[in-house]
């Protein structure tokens, strides 16, 4: 796999009442595809999920020193995401 798009995606806007759920429904839209996601931490960084749970995430994290790891991710700690196109 090569690595993700170029451009960085701009994040999206709260929704009004502040609330996020990030919760495996709404992350599986994004199962094989390049997703962008902000930690709650404030990190930032391009995934490419394939695995889903009921609380995590697994799959593969782009570092451009190092190009794709495989690591898991808590959804409580995802702040926001969008696959891209």
């Amino acid at each position: 796999m090569g690595p993700p798009p170029s451009r960085t995606p701009q994040k999206p806007a709260q929704t009004r009442s502040g609330a996020r759920i990030i919760d495996a429904g709404s992350i599986r839209q994004c199962m094989g595809r390049f997703t962008y996601i902000w930690m709650s931490n404030g990190q930032e960084f391009w995934f490419f999920p394939v695995q889903i749970w009921r609380n995590s995430v697994s799959g593969f994290r782009w570092d451009r020193r190092f190009g794709w790891s495989f690591t898991g991710i808590s959804l409580n700690r995802i702040d926001m995401f969008t696959c891209s196109v």
